[in-house]
């Protein structure tokens, strides 16, 4: 291959100038940077309903730890399970009862034999006393004779006691049911031998369950008996009644219990822990829609609108949500107005476009193109000049 000669070298170079020159001269313009079209809505002053939000267990309104007074003995017969209800009264359990029924028989021979010795003491007394009118016997003798009716009748009180006691044990052998309720545990198996005073069986009275939840100080003081509370369940929210407050907070936890009757409990059950509402009564405040409120890092904050167009976020801090609206406690004043639609897409300094009527349209926006009036084969025929 021969070497240009430096005229062609020239000429090349030229040549190569030239093209560079017009593929620049044919870049289109950088695109304007865009906007992101959103709405306001005014912070506005409100009446809401003040509550409460604290989560809680579910749990027997009282459960009762029922055992035996017998020690010792075997269970015959198991008659109840976890789960069913059973009425006052009712059997639950029975133990061998064969030892106790032998001292009842025992007791009852005994007051048998006090009974008799006391009707015999008493036809001895009936029969001196006219002997002693006619001065047959002794005023000692009658004194004596009455002196053994009375310890007669005393043995007869001794063997009463006796007898009660004995039925009493012999009745110790059937747990009966206190209350009316719900069995909630069984701790033992029949043919088991048990302990007198170990927790046999565990009953809930009446059926009856409730809510319990530790309020912090500030939030116990809101609460009164007879407020509403609402709980969450797979039926729907499930309605009960502030029964009992704590009347002082812990000095280790610094909290306190709030006691909420269930009369109707639904689907919930003992020992689930759910998030309950109370209701602590109505109250005014500054509130705005739920979607106006973004998280960041966590932390609450809202968007405003200067008049340059330019978003800036505003850290608020937040209260209760209530129909779709949030309560902002800290950050805002009332008629001040901030970011709705959109606010979850804006970050601090972007450049926006109101598009509501909410407010005036911010000047920095960037303006629609009119339409071009021409028609649209004059609009081909530019085309192609400028392509020319």
């Amino acid at each position: 291959m021969r070497c240009m000669s430096p005229r062609a070298r020239c000429l090349a170079l030229a040549a190569t100038s030239l093209f560079l020159l017009a593929a620049c001269g044919k870049q289109e313009p950088a695109a304007a940077p865009t906007t992101l079209a959103v709405s306001l809505v005014p912070v506005s002053q409100s009446v809401i309903d003040r509550s409460v939000v604290v989560s809680g267990p579910v749990t027997a309104w009282e459960e009762m730890q029922l055992g035996v007074e017998l020690s010792g003995v075997r269970i015959t017969a198991l008659n109840v399970d976890v789960g069913q209800r059973v009425k006052q009264g009712q059997v639950l359990l029975e133990l061998d009862a064969r030892s106790v029924a032998a001292d009842l028989a025992q007791a009852e021979a005994g007051l048998r034999e006090a009974q008799a010795a006391l009707e015999l003491a008493q036809a001895n007394v009936r029969r001196a006393e006219p002997l002693a009118a006619q001065q047959l016997i002794s005023a000692a003798q009658l004194d004596e004779l009455r002196a053994q009716r009375i310890s007669a009748q005393a043995r007869v009180g001794t063997a009463a006691a006796v007898r009660d006691n004995a039925a009493l044990r012999r009745d110790f052998a059937r747990l009966r049911a206190p209350a009316d309720g719900i069995i909630s545990r069984r701790l033992v198996q029949p043919g088991q031998i048990v302990a007198a005073g170990s927790e046999l069986l565990r009953l809930i009275r009446d059926g009856r369950l409730e809510w319990r939840a530790e309020l912090s100080e500030g939030e116990l003081a809101q609460v009164s008996v007879g407020d509403s509370v609402s709980l969450p369940s797979r039926e729907g929210p499930v309605t009960g009644t502030v029964r009992a407050v704590s009347p002082g907070v812990d000095a280790q936890t610094r909290t306190g219990t709030v006691h909420v009757d269930l009369p109707d409990p639904g689907s919930l059950q003992p020992g689930s822990y759910v998030e309950g509402r109370i209701q602590v009564g109505q109250g005014s405040g500054l509130t705005v829609p739920a979607a106006a409120v973004v998280l960041r890092d966590g932390l609450p904050y809202v968007f405003t609108v200067d008049e340059q167009g330019v978003a800036r976020r505003v850290r608020v801090q937040t209260g209760a949500a209530v129909n779709g609206r949030t309560l902002l406690l800290d950050g805002v004043a009332a008629g001040d107005k901030v970011v709705l639609e959109g606010a979850g897409f804006l970050g601090d300094g972007d450049r926006v476009r109101v598009v509501d009527g909410s407010a005036t349209e911010s000047p920095g926006a960037a303006a629609p193109a009119a339409p071009d009036p021409r028609p649209s084969d004059a609009n081909d025929a530019a085309a192609k000049a400028g392509g020319a």
